[in-house]
């Protein structure tokens, strides 16, 4: 083909009119002997340019044609330019397969399997891939006869003769015929094994699904017995080597390539199980051991080879244990996490490109379906199908999915396995990554007929089909509950009641009926509200379900929703605040706390849609707020009804924070550091505290006195309060402190004091819809037997002549918190001598104290309490690591000015930077007092009332599990780390306090 130069030839033009993206290279192609009876025509340049890759396709014919002996030469290339059906086969194939074209140089006379047309050529079952395979009568020979059955699927799917679910079940039934194939040359190499086994092989996952890909592990499952007269040990081994050999067969590599990996470890025990197993070996198991995706992965079993009636009994005797799977306590939570499990394995640079694990990939339509399916199968036999596709029709055809739901996916599952199978077709290689080369992407789309714009399309296409599976994946399972309660149109199929009943128990309801009326409330009637919650309802009844109590997120729910549904502001919030309805969700569904303090004043609600909602207002601003309230409000009980309703507010901000802290969001995971979220709590409920006793104290003043007591006076916080260590449910422990103003008389300033500690806590325990403060005044001078209110003169005449070493102990923690600054200032100075002793503590005060300690482990701890795991008594627990903080305090904070502090953690940190602990043990012992304080603050949270042990009940103890990040099903776990951790702080305490 001679040109002018300078001038592109009229071929040139054509072949990149064609597709062609090397002309050149392709003329060159062209113009070789072996192409020159057919270089010109146009019908070969218009079958090549049909192709998903002209240059590829044309590359493989030249090898193709320059490959067979010359007599056939003549036969291949009339056959190509006379017979479309060859044509668009052949070259189908060798423009979307480099690996194929391959195959093809190699066993040149394989062409001749894409010339027959005729009906059994088109579908071709078992039987006929048998029948190729039969000849094959070694592991080399196989894998040819392999390649030439796989080399006529590839061309009956890239010509479109059979869709993604037909090629994918022939490329299943092409491994059964080879299995059974690879199992026949086994048993001819070992008669003897052969003779005294009954072994059948059980297809699993995609091959047992009958959905195969191109490139995949065939999984499966061994089942053998003895033949009659055998020993069953004899057997089993003579069955092991025969399944050995087998999957070396398909496995090895050879100068003909490998056919696939045999995978076996989806066997009871996996890789560390015999390969072999009886039937009754295999039930032992699955009865007593089996986790949830055992289960899950049994729901494709199906016998391919081997013994037929063996297989059958195999499937038989599993199947219903694979139906009884839903039973199992925390499934949908183990399904679920199974799920994100593989989504967070996955590499973060490759996690865009996975078209199979990825988000929105086609894990998440098989896990979706299969969940659907163990959760309803066990009524409904009509959904027991390994197959994906036909799994979903059977869901939707039984009102279990959503017509509209189940065609999108259906449509989007098809679209991402054709574009799995065209990826790995190209060179036959096991990858569910899409190519980032353009190349590759151009011929990818291409083969999905895309000519326009291939890679632009592609991309449109990949994203759009991703983001429907992104999107209905999880609601899947929730939004027929809806249309269960809901009135459908002519022609629509509901969930049934039952089977509503069915899905609610999977997901962790307790009374499904009672969920059902729920969500009959909430979505029933066409006004704005019930359109909107329908759309949030999936959502959140997923949310519900991720929580240790989704009955109870769904009726607190309703509640809010009943109380503020008609507000505009709040419909608002949860349609276009995504953090809002999912934060609510969290919050609701955790305990009892939060929701209570919620209900009480459902408005607060708006906190949880405001990016800085969550954060704890500073003691400042909470005291100019409640003050200035308190200056408005006409009454000391008004004033302070108004103040606790702060408080109130500002308790639930603190528990939607932590609980949300805790918990994670889809957008925000959940905090790393348990010790972050303790400060955060100590500190917010403290400086809540102190604000509502500020409040309360400048009520009482101002209702009798107006703006001057007669006595200067101060509210001096102690142990947790004092240490800003507060959790939801303590009391504040607290000293009065007052000082007669000049020219007062001592009796008139003393009734004055002590009218208002009395009306301070009167005021607060008034019973109203907000929680009472408890003001605990018992670590006072002389305790319950001495005054509620002292002078400072007082307290110093006491401290000098009576204190005992515990009362030094206690001061350790005090610090002003409300009333005259300068008056607890004066307060602190004069009990700095008695926490800080000068030259420390003698032997005799630290004899005291261990004394002190050793008497209150024996004397307080609750009759029946488990040591272990109480938090505050028991071994490791709060008071073990605070008083060993404590005598370090005393005994070394006259010198080290870090340990002048009330907060633990600070002090602990002080003292290992002083290297009077080691940085282990003060670990240690910051660990166990984190996990303690915690496990406090998560039982006042789930249970709504205090207390210093894990709940007996197992739905509260699997809240306070997973406030602690534990999930559903470990709460085992979380009691056994909780004592180991606080075993070996209960050792640093043995040395460092008892001097052990």
């Amino acid at each position: 083909m001679t040109t002018v130069p300078g001038r592109r030839s009229s071929t040139f033009t054509r072949l990149l009119r064609h597709g062609f993206t090397d002309p050149s290279a392709a003329e060159r192609l062209l113009d070789l002997p072996a192409l020159s009876t057919v270089r010109t025509d146009s019908v070969l340049l218009d079958a090549l340019g049909a192709t998903a890759d002209p240059d590829l396709a044309l590359k493989g014919l030249v090898r193709l044609v320059e490959a067979v002996e010359a007599d056939e030469r003549r036969v291949l290339l009339d056959t190509l330019i006379t017979a479309k059906p060859l044509r668009d086969r052949l070259l189908g194939v060798l423009g979307a397969s480099e690996a194929l074209g391959d195959h093809l140089a190699r066993h040149p006379r394989d062409w001749h399997a894409l010339v027959t047309y005729e009906a059994t050529d088109l579908h071709p079952g078992v039987a006929e891939f048998e029948h190729e395979l039969a000849r094959a009568g070694d592991p080399d020979s196989l894998r040819v006869a392999y390649r030439r059955c796989l080399l006529a699927i590839a061309a009956r799917d890239v010509c479109g003769t059979t869709d993604v679910a037909e090629t994918a079940a022939e490329l299943a039934d092409l491994a059964t015929a080879t299995l059974r194939a690879a199992l026949a040359i086994a048993r001819t190499a070992a008669p003897e094994d052969a003779a005294v086994c009954r072994l059948a092989v059980i297809a699993m996952g995609k091959c047992g699904g009958h959905e195969l890909n191109y490139v995949s592990d065939v999984d499966v499952i061994f089942v053998a017995e003895p033949f009659d007269g055998a020993e069953e040990s004899r057997a089993v081994q003579g069955a092991t080597r025969l399944a050995a050999h087998m999957m070396r067969i398909c496995s090895d590599t050879t100068v003909e390539g490998t056919i696939w990996p045999v995978d076996a470890n989806l066997r009871p025990e996996g890789r560390n199980g015999p390969l072999v197993r009886t039937l009754s070996s295999h039930l032992a198991y699955y009865q007593r051991w089996a986790k949830t995706w055992e289960f899950q992965a049994l729901l494709k079993a199906r016998p391919v080879a081997g013994d037929p009636e063996l297989g059958a009994e195999y499937v038989d005797a599993v199947s219903p244990l694979v139906w009884q799977a839903a039973d199992r306590e925390n499934f949908v939570g183990d399904v679920q996490k199974m799920r994100r499990r593989v989504v967070d394995n996955i590499p973060a640079d490759r996690v865009d490109r996975e078209i199979k694990l990825g988000p929105g990939g086609l894990r998440d339509v098989e896990f979706a379906v299969q969940l659907l399916q163990l959760v309803h199968g066990r009524s409904d036999a009509s959904l027991h199908s390994g197959s994906t596709l036909e799994a979903l029709r059977a869901l939707a055809q039984g009102g279990y999915v959503g017509r509209v739901d189940a065609a999108q996916l259906d449509d989007a599952y098809r679209f991402l396995r054709a574009m799995e199978h065209r990826i790995q077709l190209y060179r036959l290689r096991r990858t569910h990554l899409v190519p980032e080369d353009e190349a590759d992407l151009r011929r990818l789309g291409r083969s999905l007929g895309m000519r326009t714009d291939p890679l632009t399309e592609l991309n449109q296409e990949w994203k759009r089909h991703a983001s429907v599976v992104r999107r209905l994946h999880e609601k899947l399972f929730y939004r027929p509950l809806l249309d269960a309660v809901a009135q459908l149109a002519p022609g629509e199929t509901r969930l049934s009641a039952k089977a509503a009943g069915h899905r609610l128990e999977a997901l962790g309801y307790a009374d499904p009926a009672a969920a059902l009326r729920h969500l009959e409330a909430l979505s029933s009637g066409v006004s704005r509200k019930a359109a909107i919650q329908r759309t949030l309802l999936p959502v959140l009844l997923g949310w519900f379900a991720d929580s240790a109590d989704p009955d109870a997120g769904l009726l607190g729910f309703r509640k809010v929703s009943d109380a503020l549904g008609k507000t505009p502001w709040y419909l608002r919030l949860l349609r276009d605040e995504g953090a809002a309805a999912e934060n609510l969700a969290r919050v609701l569904s955790a305990g009892r706390l939060a929701p209570d303090l919620l209900l009480r004043a459902p408005e607060a609600v708006a906190i949880l849609g405001d990016p800085q909602g969550l954060k704890p207002r500073s003691r400042t601003h909470l005291e100019q707020e409640v003050l200035a309230a308190v200056g408005r409000a006409d009454g000391a009980e008004s004033a302070v009804a108004v103040v606790r309703g702060v408080r109130r507010r500002e308790l639930f901000r603190t528990t939607a924070a932590d609980l949300i802290g805790s918990y994670g969001t889809e957008e925000n995971p959940a905090e790393p550091d348990p010790g972050a979220l303790v400060d955060r709590v100590g500190n917010a409920v403290t400086d809540l505290n102190a604000v509502t006793l500020a409040g309360a104290l400048r009520a009482a003043v101002r209702e009798q006195w107006g703006d001057t007591l007669p006595t200067r006076f101060a509210v001096i916080g102690m142990g947790r309060f004092g240490g800003h260590e507060l959790g939801y449910g303590s009391d504040a422990d607290v000293l009065f402190v007052h000082a007669p103003r000049e020219g007062v008389d001592e009796q008139e300033a003393a009734r004055a004091a002590n009218t208002v500690v009395g009306e301070m806590r009167r005021l607060l325990q008034l019973p109203t819809a907000d929680p009472p403060l408890m003001i605990d005044v018992d670590l006072r001078p002389e305790g319950k037997s001495g005054p509620l209110v002292r002078t400072l003169k007082s307290y110093e005449a006491y401290y000098r002549r009576w204190s005992l070493v515990w009362e030094s102990q206690a001061l350790l923690r005090a610090e002003p918190m409300a009333g005259d600054e300068d008056l607890g200032s004066e307060f602190i100075e004069l009990i700095a001598p008695l926490r800080y002793p000068m030259e420390g503590l003698g032997e005799d005060a630290v004899r005291e104290i261990r004394r002190l300690k050793a008497r209150m482990e024996s004397e307080r701890m609750p009759r029946g309490a488990d040591p272990t795991l109480h938090t505050k008594l028991g071994r490791g627990g709060l008071s073990d690591v605070e008083w060993t903080v404590q005598l370090m305090q005393m005994q070394h904070g006259w010198v080290e000015p870090g340990l002048r502090t009330t907060r633990t953690r600070e002090a602990l940190a002080a003292a290992c930077a002083a290297e009077l602990i080691s940085a282990e043990d003060a670990q240690t012992l910051d660990e166990a007092w984190v996990l303690a304080t915690r496990v406090r603050n998560a039982v006042m949270l789930v249970r709504g009332r205090p207390g210093d042990t894990f709940p007996s009940g197992p739905r509260e103890l699997t809240a306070v599990g997973r406030y602690l990040g534990y999930e559903p099903g470990h709460v085992g776990d979380m009691l056994d780390d909780y004592r180991r951790i606080t075993r070996r702080a209960r050792a640093v305490v043995d040395e460092l306090f008892y001097g052990a």
